[in-house]
């Protein structure tokens, strides 16, 4: 099986240095760069399976490139913040960044969360995206909410019979809710079933990637239900 290849943006030597080192050794092919520009000149050259790009970068920074990449790819992207500030994380998901991880960091918890983006992206041995949150409800055809319109099989999904461009994060989101409408899905629940975490995770994380969506199927179309979740509107 081919290695996964990361791109690894990082201005700080030491880090940048020692975490490429710790992911080689766990059985990636790792393009570090030290800047923004350099970094987007290697996305462009080698089309990584992964990013992982700091926020705080030299000449253009993380939540630029991030918007560059996305503007180009849907490739997964992780962002790296010294910072757990609010700013910081939800620039970077606004971006179109599907994780992120605050630094310092163990590089085991790195790489789970590098091998859990995978797995949803359909790498490394995984499911193809949105296969793994697909419930039997949703098999087998094109599920129809008023004018917008989900195929389960093909991947695709429709509005007013135009094409919605959708990351394989936000399809997966979507499967979970078109698979249970007008059920109320918790944060939790989400974070379990799309981010692929066991543990309590940030649910910041799953309230920009709703935002998101709403912003590409129709803000009505998901609900908030204050204190509980979101559900899918009938």
């Amino acid at each position: 099986m081919a290695e996964t290849h990361v791109l690894f943006v990082e201005d700080d030597d030491v880090i940048r240095e020692a975490t490429q080192l710790a992911l080689e050794r766990d059985g990636f092919a790792v393009t570090a760069m030290p800047d923004g520009l350099s970094g987007l000149e290697a996305f462009r050259a080698d089309r990584p399976d992964i990013a992982l790009l700091d926020v705080m970068l030299p000449g253009m920074d993380g939540v630029s490139l991030c918007r560059r990449i996305r503007d180009e790819s849907t490739v997964p992207v992780i962002m790296l913040s010294a910072r757990a500030d609010s700013i910081d994380v939800v620039l970077g998901l606004e971006a179109g960044a599907d994780d992120y991880v605050t630094k310092p960091f163990d590089g085991s918890v790195l790489v789970a969360r590098i091998r859990a983006v995978l797995r949803r992206f359909g790498h490394a041995g995984g499911p193809a995206a949105g296969e793994a949150g697909r419930s039997e409800a949703s098999e087998g055809g094109v599920l129809a909410f008023g004018d917008l319109e989900v195929d389960t099989e093909g991947m695709e999904v429709r509005r007013g019979g135009a094409p919605v461009a959708l990351t394989p994060t936000e399809m997966r989101l979507l499967l979970e809710f078109s698979s249970a409408p007008g059920t109320v899905l918790s944060r939790d629940k989400l974070l379990e079933r799309v981010w692929d975490y066991g543990w309590g995770g940030d649910t910041r994380v799953v309230d920009v990637h709703v935002q998101r969506l709403r912003s590409k199927i129709g803000q009505d179309r998901i609900e908030t239900v204050r204190g509980f979740g979101y559900k899918l509107k009938g």
